[in-house]
């Protein structure tokens, strides 16, 4: 721990650069932090929050700048809780009253949503289907021999699969079909063998075995969860270096990476990882904050926000906050 004056020097020292992403002299820590001590009495400290590798001097007789440790610290200790400005807290407010339709839809705008508070890359992974259950199935014709079945499941989730039948079907037994496979299969994990009884009527037991069918031949196939990206061309403002964004930029079209980095940090307990923190070497310049989202009481997905370490962390935390909660809200009540 940091006595109370390298605590107020270390913090002038992450807010100025987070404003100016120019190295900070003792001249402007003096005037941030506004403590009653000479500039070489700073200068001493800042020297020895270096040595402590709090900070970095970029170039010899330069300002510091703040390290891994010291945006870890001034996250931890020193930033107070950060709250989105009225108009963004509207524009929240606007964007889920307005906002309906279909899951994948809902979560791509979502994502240009938080970039769009933040002016950082903005990720949301779409619900999981491993504690998904069965809400109610729906077999609607398509003309000819052509089916769509329509699954709802708890998570917000519709699944579509499409069933090649043998011969035309009415609606009568369509409509049979969407009963017996609602009353079978409601309450059950999406994804798990579901043995359903036969009707005794051979064209609806056809038709159901050919939906059970379609619905395990795509779940075999596996697959990652839906990633939302919003907000990547941001990274070309949030970077100096251009192979930093170039790197940025293709971990952000690797799916199973960037779905496996956010398992990783709220796995660790985290909501904010910096920089090392992350293991991932072309991701070493960045923060990654990151938030759950719940359905009905259950963790959902998830969602966060790629920028630079510099980052402004307590409006970063406040947008991840309000947003994932909203959506969770969004979608339980849509569920």
């Amino acid at each position: 721990m940091l006595d109370d004056r390298k605590s107020s020097i270390l913090r002038a020292v992450v807010e100025e650069y987070i404003r100016t992403a120019q190295p900070v002299g003792s001249a402007h820590v003096a005037e941030r932090a506004g403590l009653p001590v000479s500039s070489a009495t700073i200068r001493n400290e800042m020297s020895a929050l270096e040595r402590d590798g709090y900070l970095v001097q970029p170039h010899t007789s330069a300002g510091r700048i703040p390290t891994d440790r010291g945006y870890r610290f001034f996250v931890d200790h020193l930033a107070p809780k950060g709250q989105l400005q009225p108009a963004q807290s509207q524009q929240v407010r606007t964007f889920f009253s307005s906002t309906h339709g279909e899951l994948e839809r809902m979560l791509a705008d979502t994502s240009r949503l938080l970039s769009a508070l933040t002016d950082y890359a903005a990720v949301v992974v779409g619900p999981s289907h491993e504690l998904a259950y069965v809400r109610s199935v729906q077999l609607v014709g398509l003309g000819g021999r052509v089916a769509l079945a329509v699954v709802v499941l708890s998570n917000g989730t519709v699944e579509k699969r499409s069933i090649e039948m043998v011969e035309e079907t009415n609606d009568v037994t369509l409509s049979a079909a969407s009963v017996h496979l609602t009353k079978s299969l409601t309450g059950t994990v999406w994804g798990a063998p579901a043995p359903v009884a036969p009707t005794g009527d051979l064209a609806v037991d056809g038709l159901v075995a050919r939906a059970i069918g379609s619905f395990g031949a795509d779940d075999a196939q596996g697959g990652t969860d839906n990633v939302f990206v919003g907000g990547a061309s941001r990274m070309a403002v949030a970077f100096d270096a251009v192979e930093t964004i170039r790197q940025v930029l293709g971990i952000l079209e690797q799916q199973v990476v960037v779905v496996g980095l956010i398992s990783d940090i709220l796995d660790r307990g985290l909501s904010v990882s910096i920089g090392a923190e992350h293991g991932v070497p072309s991701l070493a310049d960045c923060s990654v904050i990151v938030a759950p989202y719940d359905v009905e009481g259950e963790r959902a997905g998830s969602i966060g926000i790629l920028g630079p370490t510099r980052m402004d962390y307590q409006q970063a935390l406040a947008a991840v906050a309000v947003v994932s909660k909203r959506l969770g809200r969004a979608l339980s009540e849509g569920a």
